[in-house]
């Protein structure tokens, strides 16, 4: 017990001199910066950007008081959603959206990403922007945001017993 009181103190002594070596410093202007390298044209005013990439809008808002921002992208009417697409976006959630989610606000289906403001790196936002335009891209078909995924146990299961039973 001894020990383990010493190692913790010892990594939380670490893990807080340590912080600000690993801290990010993202703010608006250097948002915007990154913005501008993907995008196709730039339309807002700073923490309130409308851009389009690859012919799709797409929407950064951020909150500093708070330190939060999204990246997203409106995808479909959620009218026009029947439930089974309801179904395979929930899972693309746990499986293939990753870094984004699929969500509904308003009445419309978006791709969104959402994270501390401060703590991304330009690399991050640039990935962000990548992720929420391909599974926009890829709603109703793969329904995924990169070429990861994470295993789908029922999935597996599945294509064991069918190739069983082949």
């Amino acid at each position: 017990m001894k020990k383990f009181l010493v190692s913790s103190l010892i990594l939380v002594t670490v893990s807080f001199f340590m912080k600000p070596i690993y801290a990010q410093s993202m703010d608006n202007e250097k948002l915007e910066k990154a913005i501008y390298i993907v995008a196709d044209s730039v339309k807002g005013v700073s923490g309130n950007w409308q851009f389009a990439v690859r012919d799709r809008l797409l929407i950064c808002i951020t909150d500093k008081n708070n330190n939060r921002m999204r990246i997203m992208t409106p995808i479909i009417e959620q009218k026009k959603l029947a439930y089974t697409d309801m179904l395979k976006l929930m899972e693309a959630n746990f499986h293939t959206a990753l870094d984004v989610k699929y969500a509904i606000t308003n009445g419309v289906l978006w791709s969104v990403f959402i994270h501390p403001l401060k703590e991304l790196s330009e690399e991050q936002v640039l990935r962000a922007i990548e992720q929420v335009y391909t599974a926009a891209h890829t709603y109703g078909s793969t329904y995924n945001s990169t070429g990861l995924t994470f295993p789908n146990s029922r999935k597996e299961e599945e294509e064991k017993l069918k190739k069983k039973k082949i």
